[in-house]
């Protein structure tokens, strides 16, 4: 039972959830916001669905509307997620010099101690 209630307090676990809940609300924004783009779209247009172009009697509105719906959303992804977050990881990253790993730092000092046992 501890092991159970270790995995569902465990911080990446209520991390996780949140994400799928903020996903979920930001799906319904995001789709709120095509809606408004299609319908723009349609003024411009005459319709906001392409489902009813044939050409050639091949239905490819479909996939046109779809694809309009795809590329709406990947760009509100990438402007209002990616890059808010790009933003903010470069602003609060630690500016300057990395301390490098103890392994590293071990492997350096023994590498200066070798140079200067065989300089003497």
């Amino acid at each position: 039972m501890s092991g159970f209630k270790r995995f569902v307090l465990q911080g990446n676990l209520v991390e996780i959830a949140v994400a799928f809940v903020m996903a979920a609300a930001f799906g319904v924004v995001v789709k709120a916001f095509v809606d408004v783009l299609m319908s723009l779209i349609g003024k411009i247009f005459g319709k906001p669905d392409f489902s009813g172009i044939h050409p050639g009697g091949v239905p490819i509105g479909v996939f046109i509307t779809t694809l309009v719906f795809f590329i709406i959303v990947a760009a509100a992804v990438y402007f209002f997620v990616v890059k808010p977050y790009e933003l903010a990881k470069d602003r609060f990253s630690a500016s300057g010099e990395e301390t490098p790993s103890a392994d590293v730092a071990l492997l350096t000092e023994i590498r200066d101690l070798l140079a200067r046992r065989e300089g003497v």
